[in-house]
């Protein structure tokens, strides 16, 4: 490779199996998998826990 990361994105509702086959998927092909809900749920609390106005857009 180039020094590009493999990326696949897997959309769909809450409880449709998208962490199951993305762990099956990435095991098969040698990658290692991401699971960007929990970054966006690390991110929130972090911000939360730093007093950060969730109002506040900018």
């Amino acid at each position: 490779m180039n020094g590009a990361v493999p990326m696949l994105a897997i959309d769909g509702p809450s409880g449709a199996g998208k962490g199951t086959v993305a762990g099956l998927l990435a095991r098969r092909l040698g990658w290692n998998p991401l699971d960007s809900g929990a970054l966006y749920r690390l991110l929130a609390f972090a911000a939360v826990n730093h007093g950060v106005d969730l109002t506040n857009e900018e």
